[in-house]
Formats: C-alpha cells, sequence, structure tokens
C-alpha cells in the first residue's frame, strides 16, 4: 500500500486511540476492499436504523470523489462531450441495499423481512464481492442472513458492530468489533472507521 494511503489509518487511531484495540482489523478490512476494488468488483452495504443511513453514507463516500481529485477512465471520457466529462468523477461501484423500497417491501411483504437483505445479494452479489454489514448488535438477523449468503455466493462479508461476540463475528471474514456497548456510541465509532476506510481505499486507488 502506499505510504499516504497507511497514514489514514494512522490519524483515525490518533484521533481515535481506544480504536487500537481493532486496528488490525481495520488493515484487514482496507486489504479486502482493496483487493475487491483491484479486481473489477463491487461493494455491497446494509444495515437496519441508524446503520441504514450509514450504508446510504458509505456508498455516497464511494461512488463520488471523498478526499481527493478522481478522474474518469480515459476511454470513457474520449467518447463524451468535454463538458460533461468535466461534470463527472472516477466512480467505485457501491449498492445500498437499504435503499431499494421496492424490493424490500415486495419480499418482506410476500416472505419475510428477516431475508429481504439476503434476497438482494443473491440477485446482485457476484463471487470476489465484498458485503459490508453494519449491526450495533452484531445479531440483527437480516443482516446475518444476507451475510450468509454472500458467503455461500463465494464473496466477502466486513462487519462493522459492538464490542460483543455476536452472530455476525461469528461468520464474517472480518468483523470491526468497536469498543462500546450503548447503540449511539456504537455508531459514532463506527462513522470515523468507515470514512477512513473510504478515504484510504480512494487514496489506493486513484492518482
Amino acid at each position: 500500500m502506499k505510504n499516504t494511503t497507511l497514514k489514514i489509518v494512522s490519524q483515525l487511531l490518533a484521533h481515535y486511540p481506544e480504536l487500537a484495540s481493532v486496528s488490525s482489523e481495520i488493515n484487514a478490512s482496507l486489504a479486502m476492499l482493496i483487493v475487491c476494488y483491484s479486481s473489477g468488483r463491487k461493494v455491497l452495504v446494509c444495515g437496519n436504523g441508524g446503520s441504514a443511513s450509514d450504508s446510504e453514507h458509505i456508498c455516497g463516500e464511494l461512488l463520488k470523489k471523498f478526499r481527493k481529485h478522481r478522474a474518469i477512465p480515459a476511454k470513457v471520457a474520449a467518447k463524451l462531450h468535454p463538458f460533461l466529462a468535466s461534470k463527472l468523477e472516477g466512480s467505485l461501484p457501491a449498492i445500498s441495499l437499504v435503499s431499494m423500497c421496492g424490493i424490500i417491501t415486495a419480499f418482506s411483504n410476500d416472505v419475510a423481512w428477516e431475508t429481504a437483505f439476503a434476497q438482494q445479494v443473491l440477485g446482485l452479489a457476484k463471487e470476489g464481492d465484498v458485503l459490508i454489514v453494519l449491526s450495533t448488535s452484531g445479531n440483527s438477523a437480516n443482516c446475518v442472513a444476507a451475510a450468509e449468503v454472500m458467503r455461500a455466493m463465494g464473496g466477502k462479508v466486513l462487519s462493522l458492530t459492538g464490542e460483543k461476540c455476536s452472530r455476525l463475528s461469528e461468520i464474517s471474514d472480518v468483523t470491526i468489533r468497536v469498543p462500546a456497548s450503548e447503540t449511539y456510541r456504537i455508531q459514532e465509532y463506527h462513522l470515523p472507521v468507515y470514512h477512513a476506510l473510504c478515504a484510504a481505499v480512494e487514496e489506493e486507488l486513484f492518482d
């Protein structure tokens, strides 16, 4: 990794020294995301409540510029009017499962809420993709089911939870168990963690 990429993680730990307990998991998560995007794969994200909002937030940081300039692919720019090309930014493919209200409500009404995210993963995920799951308890049934389907399809699962062991920590490839047990405190730690991951991935993949 670039030194500037590693510096982003170092700055996160400097600002939040209590996250030193999960530094290895943060670095493993970063490596997983870099491999995913370098291989031409994509990221799916899900969560409930405040974590649903975090899912949207993560995708927003990945799909457009976050901290640095991102050039669009030259072969794409060459086929566009220069003005249009100038109004676009390099993008990292990311899908927020929580935003698809049509499929979520239809499947929840017709089949089961607990497997609504899992159904989306079944339809959207490919081998090598990464599912980011945010769950303060680590036991949200719909998130656990999504993770199980992702693993079955040959994808990777990155979970952000609270400090307690959970079903997600048992089945995920990497779990960042932030050092908190109250819901709002867990969410307060999740934000700087995923901001750092998004910034570091951007730093690594865009010149």
